[in-house]
């Protein structure tokens, strides 16, 4: 048996799920400016359900994305409430926070092709504001080479772990959304070396695939799925909402910790859920993992 990281799941779906405001192009951003507590909340509820980590709430707290909504003076004061409310939840010493990298332009797309020098000082900003607050962090949904080099970059010289996730084509998990292999992210993480390799906002079923690949690269991987039917036409504009995309109804609490299991069987170790991914999904998860011996650190 195995010693496995369960991450939570959604983080900003779940937020605006509970404001029960309406979508905003500034995402759970917008959320938590305007109800700061219900960060705390969510975080709470996924260590109570038996998450060890914690998400930090920063996915899409980057200066590109609050400057069109002339916000860019927040960054600070956002990232801060981000991570205090995901410290304040935090039930011991031993459950981690992790500081949430999201893509740096827009999700799903890496048409943008952010350049690496530029992605790389914006990261590294980023680091900076939350490296005191959190345990390590995790850079997610990267969808093209050039994305992931601009993040490495830019995470390089910190003192904490930090965690690669890379977003796969939903119709096939050997390819990156851009197209480009999933083995061609080798050279970027041999020069870097990241702490954990992990596919991330992918279809579950697409997910084997790749971690068959991820398995060659002599790192610690696992994988966090989204429960979207599919990333439709809408969601690729500029600035969209996440009211363009629908949640499957195929992919309960049981079905997706079956996926998950199978994720294990292959030698994933660090395990959770992404966007529609919720409480009730990482509570079964636990039992199961528990039930079949493994240990959750």
């Amino acid at each position: 048996m195995a010693d496995i990281t369960l991450l939570d799941g959604s983080v900003g779906q779940e937020l605006v799920k509970l404001s029960g405001d309406r979508p905003t192009p500034l995402w759970s951003t917008k959320v938590m400016m305007d109800h700061p507590e219900l960060v705390q909340a969510v975080h709470a509820e996924y260590f109570r359900r038996g998450a060890t980590v914690a998400t930090t709430n920063t996915y899409a707290v980057h200066r590109s994305r609050l400057v069109r909504e002339g916000l860019e003076d927040q960054l600070e004061t956002l990232i801060d409430t981000a991570v205090s409310q995901a410290r304040a939840a935090r039930p011991d010493t031993h459950a981690r926070i992790a500081g949430a990298l999201g893509p740096l332009l827009a999700s799903y797309r890496p048409d943008l092709k952010p350049d690496p020098k530029d992605a790389a000082e914006k990261f590294a900003e980023l680091v900076r504001l939350m490296e005191d607050g959190v345990d390590l962090f995790l850079i997610e949904t990267v969808s093209s080479v050039l994305e992931a080099e601009g993040a490495l970059r830019g995470t390089a010289n910190c003192a904490k772990p930090v965690w690669l996730a890379l977003s796969v084509m939903d119709e096939d998990g050997t390819c990156l959304r851009s197209g480009e292999a999933l083995g061609d992210i080798a050279p970027l993480v041999a020069r870097y070396r990241p702490d954990a390799l992990l596919i991330n906002c992918s279809r579950p079923e697409a997910i084997p695939a790749a971690l068959q690949i991820l398995a060659g690269m002599g790192l610690p991987y696992g994988a966090y799925a989204n429960g979207f039917t599919h990333i439709s036409s809408g969601f690729l504009e500029d600035a969209p909402t996440v009211d363009s995309l629908d949640q499957r109804q195929d992919l309960g609490p049981e079905p997706y910790a079956e996926h998950v299991m199978n994720w294990i069987a292959q030698g994933a170790t660090i395990v959770g859920g992404c966007c529609e991914i919720g409480p009730d999904h990482i509570e079964v998860l636990s039992k199961k993992l528990r039930l079949a011996g493994h240990r959750i650190v």
